[in-house]
């Protein structure tokens, strides 16, 4: 699939999982705009299409690690892993649990261990950014439990309510597949 058709086919296949009118989301925020990013990231089309436009977004800046906090970020990990060892690209694949586990290792971040090597470029990825409070929380642990800083974040949706500018105050880039805009 040529880009153009792949965003033009995402960009359809999102316009069914856009609301409007007054809705108000976990963060207890009131919105005119709701976006459930798991009607497409859960749906085998949806979630190769969105693969294939972040995975090119995260070549394109040296990305060689990627992941987000569970679960808005697992089924486009997993996406973005399936299809990165199909194009022979080596990426590391994490998720970062909302708290630690009591049991086990009693990690945040799970995963293969990242390579001990200079320059590893991470991303975090989620289905929408709002006002960034998900990829801060990750971002967080990576840096508390590995001592890692994420440099970009690559969302299907940016609601375009100050979450870019959050990310941004802790050096991160934004890439937005889409953006609010975009449907209105």
């Amino acid at each position: 699939m040529q880009q153009g058709s792949t965003s033009e086919r995402l960009r359809e296949k999102l316009g069914g999982c856009i609301r409007t009118g007054e809705i108000t989301l976990s963060s207890g925020k009131v919105t005119d705009f709701y976006f459930d990013g798991r009607l497409v990231s859960l749906d085998p089309e949806g979630s190769v299409l969105i693969a294939e436009l972040m995975l090119d977004a995260l070549e394109a800046r040296g990305i060689s690690a990627v992941g987000g906090l569970t679960s808005g970020a697992d089924p486009l990990t997993s996406s973005i892993g399936v299809l990165a060892w199909q194009k022979g690209v080596a990426m590391n694949l994490f998720f970062v649990r909302k708290e630690r586990k009591e049991h086990g290792m009693q990690q945040r971040v799970e995963g293969p261990p990242f390579p001990a090597r200079e320059g590893l470029k991470v991303a975090l990825v989620d289905d929408v950014l709002t006002t960034g409070g998900s990829l801060l929380q990750a971002r967080e642990a990576l840096v508390e439990e590995l001592g890692v800083e994420p440099t970009v974040a690559c969302v299907i949706v940016d609601r375009e309510e100050g979450g870019e500018e959050r990310l941004a105050e802790v050096g991160m880039e934004t890439v937005a597949l889409f953006r609010k805009r975009d449907f209105l």
